[in-house]
């Protein structure tokens, strides 16, 4: 091998651990929001504040974006608005609030184990109403993800928590509500491009969150003290906009199923901050139930590829 290609190869090489490195902080930043939002439950928040905080400081860093886009890309169709108005709504209103109701009443691991079984949903969706086929590979993926999931979810339940059932539930329809989004996003992202769309659905959702709370809380619940405000800042920043951006430049860099490979880190990392900033212990059968679920959704990946 001559030098210049010697070369040429470690410049590829160093642009690639660069990127898998970019995807890794984008999915532990994302995945610290459950740690965030636990640590907000603590003086005496409910899940539409935790939202709407959230969503109220991320909105125009949001919008700064989408200002950006609109400017430098082509107009929307009418149609195209109309779906990323519905997109919005489900893919990351709806889904944020199903999300943080269920935080209440469950670990920060157990939340982050659900909602990562988003591709299995997304494949069983596919499955049902889009005829697709499930290979024997595929099956005894999704099965391995969700015998992984009930170890933790029992594990929870054995730890004496009187509504995991509840909140389990509610974080399995946010991750089901999330994976109709990526499904029914499929088309427009190839049309309008991913980070056009993300900031445009994540702008929808803003709004529907702060009408929301308006409908519901008087302006004056928003008097709450200073550590809220601190922490919902570092929420919208760090594990809302911030990733977003860092999964879209990883993206771009390594490509999507190696990024996506690189988000199993999320888990594990819930699972470790939740036991050091919140307290929330590891078990044996907590790794055990997240070995197998990181292990099915990684056959999974594997098949995409």
């Amino acid at each position: 091998m001559t030098g210049s290609a010697s070369l040429s190869l470690a410049a590829t090489r160093r642009a690639f651990l660069a990127g898998l490195a970019i995807a890794i902080l984008g999915s532990i930043l994302f995945s610290a929001k459950a740690i965030v939002a636990k640590l907000m439950y603590r003086y005496q928040v409910d899940a539409i504040m935790v939202l709407t905080l959230r969503m109220m400081f991320a909105f125009p860093l949001f919008a700064m974006i989408a200002v950006w886009k609109a400017r430098s890309e082509a107009p929307l169709s009418p149609k195209d608005r109309l779906r990323i108005l519905f997109l919005g709504l489900i893919g990351y209103y709806l889904s944020s609030l199903l999300d943080f109701l269920g935080l209440q009443y469950i670990s920060a691991g157990l939340e982050r184990l659900i909602l990562f079984l988003t591709p299995t949903f997304v494949l069983l969706i596919s499955f049902f109403f889009y005829k697709r086929s499930i290979s024997g590979a595929e099956w005894g993926a999704l099965l391995l993800s969700y015998l992984g999931t009930v170890f933790v979810f029992m594990h929870d339940v054995n730890a004496g928590g009187a509504n995991v059932g509840l909140g389990s539930l509610l974080v399995l329809a946010a991750a089901v509500s999330y994976a109709l989004y990526l499904l029914l996003s499929g088309e427009l992202v190839r049309r309008v491009g991913a980070m056009r769309l993300v900031a445009y659905a994540m702008c929808v959702s803003s709004v529907a969150c702060i009408v929301q709370f308006f409908l519901l809380r008087p302006a004056a619940a928003l008097a709450q003290p200073i550590e809220v405000y601190q922490l919902s800042i570092f929420n919208a920043v760090f594990c809302t906009v911030l990733p977003v951006c860092l999964t879209m430049i990883a993206v771009v860099r390594i490509g999507a199923p190696t990024a996506a490979q690189a988000g199993m880190i999320g888990p594990v990392s819930t699972l470790f901050m939740g036991a050091v900033i919140l307290d929330e212990p590891i078990t044996g059968i907590q790794l055990a139930g997240m070995a197998l679920v990181l292990s099915g959704i990684y056959l999974l990946s594997k098949k995409k590829t």
